[in-house]
């Protein structure tokens, strides 16, 4: 007699392959949360270097970086919209290990597009950039706001792509900064990393754990850079800095994602505060406590959040 060998039914491979697709269906979130959480403890870890890099600024300049730096090359006043426009995150280059970038590429006398700024206008710097986020190492910033160069007006301008702002305040650029805005006042929207201006660690009224210098913005809306400002660039200041007058990841209107901070992260976005310690904000913070933490010097008293 011959032995009877025995193999799969189709029912029974079938069977198999329905639970093997069911065992994946049930991973795959799992291992997915994981990375992300992996991905935002990174973002963690690089805004705390960065907060490192803004106190190794203070303890040498006796001040933080001023958020941008930008005059009407008419007039030679400050100006939002004016050159050579570097922001906050260029001058701590050199606490950033990034000091041949800062040496040999960066210079911050001319404006963003001069030639000779054209290899750093592209290069991207990994700390400036959250793991979480999928965009493009580099964006194309159209026109649309005020053209202060001499001459031949704004062309597009290629941009190394940034995640993390400056934390200007709650108020909004348009009112704050326009000089023919009735409530212009200097630019100052009460936060940490201004038009111009470099406060000092004494200057933070409010306590340096409980007040945001620097948050997350998502290029899902609104890709930012880590150099500055470029004159006549479209929501060219809100490209460095930052506006804290919704949530994060407020939607509704464009002015909302196009100045606020963002992020990819599903919990929330990622700060940092002044005393370099980094925390996530949900989106269901109370306004209220939000605002308070985004000023330098408001004297409210922050509950828990």
């Amino acid at each position: 007699m011959y032995a009877r060998t025995r193999g799969f039914t189709l029912v029974e491979l079938l069977v198999v392959i329905a639970v093997i697709g069911i065992l994946i269906a049930l991973l795959l979130p799992a291992v997915q949360a994981a990375r992300e959480a992996a991905r935002r403890s990174q973002c963690t870890n690089r805004l705390k270097q960065i907060g490192l890099g803004l106190h190794m600024y203070h303890d040498t300049h006796k001040t933080l970086p001023p958020g941008w730096m930008a005059f009407d090359p008419g007039t030679g006043r400050a100006h939002w919209f004016g050159e050579p426009g570097w922001g906050w995150a260029a001058r701590i280059l050199p606490f950033m290990e990034q000091t041949a970038a800062y040496d040999h590429l960066v210079h911050l006398d001319l404006p963003i597009t001069h030639g000779a700024n054209d290899e750093a206008r592209l290069l991207p710097i990994p700390i400036f950039r959250c793991p979480s986020d999928v965009g493009e190492r580099t964006f194309l910033l159209e026109g649309g706001g005020p053209y202060l160069g001499t001459g031949g007006g704004f062309s597009p301008v290629e941009l190394a792509t940034g995640n993390y702002l400056g934390m200007f305040g709650t108020g909004d650029f348009h009112d704050l900064c326009d000089p023919a805005s009735p409530e212009y006042n200097g630019c100052d929207g009460a936060g940490t990393l201004i038009l111009h201006r470099g406060f000092r660690f004494a200057d933070v009224a409010d306590g340096l754990s409980q007040t945001l210098i620097v948050g997350e913005r998502s290029s899902k809306w609104a890709p930012s850079t880590w150099l500055g400002v470029v004159t006549g660039g479209a929501h060219a200041p809100a490209r460095i800095c930052a506006v804290a007058l919704f949530p994060p990841n407020s939607e509704e209107e464009e002015e909302h994602y196009t100045h606020n901070f963002s992020s990819f992260h599903p919990a929330g976005t990622n700060f940092l505060r002044a005393d370099g310690s980094a925390l996530l904000i949900a989106e269901t913070i109370e306004t209220s406590v939000y605002h308070a933490l985004a000023t330098r010097r408001g004297g409210e008293v922050v509950g828990e959040y």
